[in-house]
């Protein structure tokens, strides 16, 4: 009976865990500031096409407070690389095309991490219609960054 008490332990102990885990990710104070240099949320429904964890509606539910309306749509002109997509003109991406108000769309920016992980960026889909699609900033080792044709010395002046 012993064992019996264990396992009600540590599976409180782990629901508790996600549970912080989430609180911390979702909704905290911490953690997250949204850039001031980003754009202000227009306050009228959204499109957002979703391709990664987002298509699962437990995940919708706990990010968004809502399940978004969802339904099937395809990107064309990407290729999905893990959580991330990258261009490719011979491939295309299937998701979801979510329908959210402008609260919910800002629980998807603090989500995603908008303007510190990801970007948001407005693409056509392959019916034609528009929808924001949260796309990975580049890393820096990404980046072409090329060193200048000449050495650059920097001088104060008083």
């Amino acid at each position: 009976m012993i064992w019996l008490k264990r396992l009600v332990v540590v599976s409180l102990l782990c629901l508790m865990g996600v549970a912080t885990w989430l609180w911390l990710t979702m909704l905290s104070p911490w953690f997250y500031e949204r850039p001031e240099e980003l754009p202000d949320i227009e306050q009228r429904t959204q499109q957002v096409f979703v391709y990664g964890t987002l298509r699962y509606l437990p995940i919708r539910w706990v990010v968004m407070g809502t399940s978004g309306s969802p339904k099937p749509a395809r990107l064309d002109g990407f290729e999905r690389q893990g959580l991330d997509l990258s261009r490719n003109a011979d491939s295309h991406v299937d998701g979801l095309l979510l329908t959210v108000s402008p609260e919910a769309l800002q629980r998807l920016d603090r989500y995603e991490r908008l303007g510190i992980r990801y970007e948001r960026v407005e693409q056509t889909l392959a019916d034609g219609s528009t929808a924001w699609v949260y796309v990975r900033l580049p890393m820096v080792s990404e980046l072409d960054i090329h060193p200048p044709a000449h050495r650059i010395a920097l001088v104060t002046y008083d």
